[in-house]
């Protein structure tokens, strides 16, 4: 699965005002009609996948540029601007509980759109495996709270989704889109934007962890007796001490609670896994009750027994972040900012809305995405 963007935005509590939420809804069905006219459904959703450019759409709807409700509010506008009949494209899922019926409306829609039963329950899958890589694969400590998927008729596919950190009340948001589909498991990041780079993420897609996926294949396909050991060698407290050691020699004061050892297992999981024997890492996550917990414990003892280290810096390529216009701390993608804002500046001035709803949203582009964006952010160099 190849991933465009990911954003760090904070929780900002409250709700959008029903009056702007309405001129929202108008705003973003008359941007979308424009460009699914002139450009097509699937590259309205190929917009979608880009988080620079999603972050421009929300700031032309009338939202704040850096806050967490970007991402909820502007997907709950789209979802109730769009027709799925009318545009040929649908918007599936939402905040907290609308995320879990996703797979039912993928199903609704896709037999609206006479997709096969195959080709429905391969956008269930794709749903379902976005969510579980991020919340599974990727642990940097953001628990996913909501989970849109749009897709076309023509079987096109784009998902947005999000975290929240509960302890520093940061977000943090994943796009999606299937056209860069590889597999889900192997360098699924094609840019990930964000407020700061962590130092310690278990990213268990990076290349650098095909060999410890492995191992943890080959772990929980031998006799679960084997890896109970292994676990059990590494939380005995006498050797617990080890692991603390372990993460002080990664520079850090203490242990990173949600990167420790887990203190419990279920077995019984175990044991359903080795029954079934998965073929491949993929297979293993997809797995129903796979969680972070044991893909978190296979991973420490592929590098503390097996000495097979996964990679633990965190997948970021593009962050937010505060400073001047000198390049510090990195040099501004000045012709991506400026593509978006005129790509987005032409649909707005062919959207079917009043002129004054027309000079709002050019104000709005222009005041938070022009200054905002080439003032404050910055693209991280690939090799870094």
């Amino acid at each position: 699965m190849a991933k465009t963007g990911v954003a760090n935005l904070p929780l900002h509590p409250g709700k959008a005002p029903r009056w702007l939420f309405k001129r929202m809804v108008a705003l973003s069905k008359g941007i979308t009609e424009v460009i699914s006219y002139e450009y097509g459904k699937d590259e309205f959703l190929r917009r979608l996948s880009d988080p620079f450019w999603f972050q421009a759409l929300s700031c032309v709807l009338g939202f704040d540029w850096h806050s967490s409700g970007t991402t909820t509010v502007t997907c709950g506008a789209l979802k109730e601007a769009i027709n799925s009949e009318e545009y040929g494209f649908t918007v599936a899922g939402g905040k907290g509980k609308a995320s879990r019926k996703t797979p039912q409306e993928i199903e609704i829609t896709g037999e609206l759109y006479n997709l096969s039963t195959a080709k429905i329950e391969g956008l269930q899958y794709s749903s379902r495996m976005a969510a579980k890589i991020d919340n599974t694969a990727i642990q940097d400590g953001h628990d996913l709270y909501h989970h849109v998927f749009l897709f076309s008729e023509n079987g096109l596919w784009t998902i947005i989704q999000q975290g929240m950190n509960d302890k520093t009340n940061y977000a943090r948001r994943y796009h999606w889109f299937s056209e860069n589909v590889d597999n889900f498991v192997c360098e699924p990041h094609n840019a990930i934007l964000g407020e700061k780079r962590q130092e310690k993420v278990l990213d268990m897609t990076a290349k650098q962890s095909g060999t410890a996926q492995k191992i943890s294949v080959d772990l929980v396909n031998d006799n679960p007796r084997h890896f109970k050991r292994d676990w059990a060698e590494l939380t005995r407290p006498q050797t617990q001490r080890t692991l603390d050691n372990w993460m002080l020699s990664r520079q850090y004061n203490k242990p990173i609670e949600n990167l420790t050892m887990p203190r419990s297992i279920n077995w019984n999981k175990m044991k359903e896994i080795y029954d079934f024997q998965p073929k491949d890492y993929e297979e293993l996550i997809g797995m129903r009750g796979v969680g972070p917990k044991t893909i978190r414990a296979l991973a420490l003892i592929s590098d503390l027994i097996y000495g097979e280290k996964p990679s633990w810096n965190d997948p970021i390529k593009f962050t937010f972040a505060h400073g001047g216009k000198d390049a510090v701390p990195y040099e501004v993608d000045r012709q991506t900012y400026a593509n978006s804002i005129n790509f987005l500046e032409e649909a707005i001035a062919q959207a079917k809305i009043n002129k004054k709803e027309k000079s709002y949203a050019l104000k709005r582009l222009h005041t938070h995405t022009q200054i905002r964006y080439i003032d404050n952010c910055y693209k991280i160099p690939t090799n870094q």
